[in-house]
């Protein structure tokens, strides 16, 4: 496995982060990964040299399930081994849960630290921007957390180029901890420019979610057909796609021919080998057969030419 910085801070993190958000996730009645399949997923992934976990307060029914098990898992491994990246806020788990008010802040904190058997939180996401509490008090509530050793870093999941402006503004100006790490929703097909040069030029972190597109970029949605059991038809999407999308994908199997690799490992890849900053995608797996494709994109290269056609193609 190989090994980078995470952006500005310390932190060496593999370069592929697992996402843990289907941990107890039930989708039409279905529980996407119980509690063996979740720790045979996180062996798995350690086994390889994996040591980037992402979960959240929000994962699983119940809410902070996925943080649970991770607990439990951690309890037979040294907790110094890895790095557990968490979210506070977004949809309504508990009665503070509702906004990244200070009360709310320091309730969640709590919660997710007792749920994980840890002391702190290497990475810590405002999983949403909140419209309705002053970003300066949130950020001093998290700087406060740092402070404590609660926290190491904070990180920013999804908002507009904006907001993470104005953030990033607001902890210069007032000498508070800055966010270090973001989590966009980004991949060969879906491509926030603006959010991304904020981050270029601050020198963040990136670690997207979604990077194969939901499955799209794996290959296997490309006759708009869904198998049974798949996310797309667990969550019954629109399987129709722009020429874009498909010019991409053609692209990023081309390749996969080429390197003897397969589409989620190319599509991976290219995101590790952004040039703007660092880039550590966010995949999920539901199997171990997924876990050791996801993870072999950490054994390819692309060529300079190869990164740059799958980049044209959108």
């Amino acid at each position: 496995m190989e090994y980078t910085k995470l952006g500005s801070t310390g932190l060496d993190v593999s370069k592929v982060c697992f996402g843990t958000w289907r941990f107890s996730k039930e989708s039409d009645g279905t529980v996407e990964t119980d509690r063996e399949t979740a720790h045979d997923l996180l062996d798995r992934f350690a086994d390889a040299g994996g040591n980037f976990i992402d979960t959240a307060n929000v994962y699983g029914d119940p809410a902070g399930t996925s943080e649970r098990w991770i607990g439990e898992w951690l309890d037979d491994r040294d907790r110094e081994d890895y790095v557990i990246a968490s979210k506070v806020y977004w949809n309504q788990v508990s009665r503070f849960s509702d906004n990244l008010s200070r009360k709310n802040i320091r309730a969640e904190i709590e919660g997710t630290l007792e749920r994980l058997d840890t002391d702190y939180i290497d990475v810590y996401y405002i999983h949403r921007w909140d419209d309705d509490t002053p970003i300066r008090e949130t950020l001093r509530t998290l700087t406060q957390l740092v402070e404590e050793g609660k926290v190491h870093y904070l990180a920013a999941s999804s908002m507009a180029a904006w907001k993470l402006t104005k953030a990033l503004w607001t902890s210069d100006v007032d000498g508070l901890e800055r966010f270090e790490v973001t989590q966009p929703r980004f991949n060969a097909v879906k491509r926030p420019h603006e959010y991304l040069e904020v981050c270029a030029d601050q020198g963040l972190a990136v670690c997207p979610w979604s990077p194969l597109d939901g499955g799209f970029l794996t290959g296997k949605y490309s006759t708009g057909d869904a198998d049974e059991g798949s996310r797309a038809d667990l969550d019954d999407w629109d399987l129709s796609f722009s020429d874009q999308q498909r010019r991409v994908l053609e692209a990023v199997e081309t390749v996969a021919d080429e390197l003897e690799a397969t589409p989620a490992q190319v599509s991976l890849r290219w995101l590790i080998e952004q040039r703007e900053f660092t880039c550590v995608p966010i995949f999920g797996a539901r199997t171990v057969e997924q876990m050791d494709e996801n993870v072999g994109a950490a054994d390819i290269s692309l060529s300079n030419d190869q990164y740059e056609r799958i980049a044209d193609a959108y």
